[in-house]
């Protein structure tokens, strides 16, 4: 049974009286990638962490089609700058196995294929704090995925990268949709929405300004503020 529909009713956050969004009202299902878009400081990212129950609620509610406990250990999160534990490569792509309780045997046998398929097979023993910034990206994304998440959370995942490991990033994103796994993403990257997102989200000044098929919304844009951002205009 998936963890999902994923549902938000009326949820708001305020930080020192500040709104920073609010009301939110969204149902989340099916298969696919859903690109969060919109200006920054528009909400992408606490609109994010909300979906992913790390961020505090002032108002409303997330409900998962399971009960929490379950839905918790069935998603994953990727931050825009990773975060990487302070062991080997093969010690972070081990750790969510490990504390899962997979058996030792499974551990070493998933961690090898995901060492091989993101390119780093032959650097298992290296610290992970001494990577590059698209291998620390690759190896957050595989130790994300690594446990087959039902969802996975991605806040700006090739933010600041070059063109081939934005690249990798992208095949890894193709692989997991292939696989059933859910994909909510923030991006920047215009380019990068047109060619993975199926639906886009729209953020502004703190709600879902706008939402719809990817294709259709970036064809013809329902509302000229979202029309100006595909332009590059500023939106006061």
């Amino acid at each position: 049974m998936s963890i999902l529909p994923l549902t938000l009713r009326d949820v708001s956050v305020r930080r020192r009286g500040k709104r920073l969004i609010g009301p939110v009202d969204l149902r989340l299902d099916g298969a696919g990638l859903t690109m969060i878009l919109g200006p920054n400081g528009s909400g992408k990212t606490t609109l994010l962490r909300v979906m992913h129950g790390v961020e505090r609620l002032s108002s409303g509610a997330v409900v998962w089609s399971v009960p929490d406990v379950q839905a918790r250990h069935r998603q994953a999160y990727v931050f825009q700058t990773p975060i990487m534990l302070r062991r080997s490569v093969a010690d972070n792509l081990a750790y969510p196995l490990k504390l899962a309780g997979t058996l030792r045997s499974e551990v070493t046998e998933r961690t090898a294929i995901w060492a091989e398929r993101i390119g780093l097979a032959d650097r298992m023993s290296l610290p992970a704090p001494r990577l590059s910034g698209g291998e620390k990206q690759k190896l957050a994304l595989a130790r994300a995925l690594i446990r087959a998440p039902d969802v996975l959370f991605l806040d700006e995942p090739c933010a600041n990268l070059d063109g081939a490991s934005t690249g990798e990033i992208e095949a890894l994103l193709h692989t997991a949709l292939a696989q059933g796994t859910r994909i909510v993403m923030t991006t920047h990257n215009l380019g990068q929405a047109k060619r993975l997102g199926n639906e886009v989200i729209f953020m502004l000044r703190g709600q879902i300004h706008e939402q719809g098929l990817a294709e259709r919304t970036f064809d013809a844009p329902q509302t000229p503020e979202l029309a100006a951002f595909f332009r590059g205009d500023i939106i006061p």
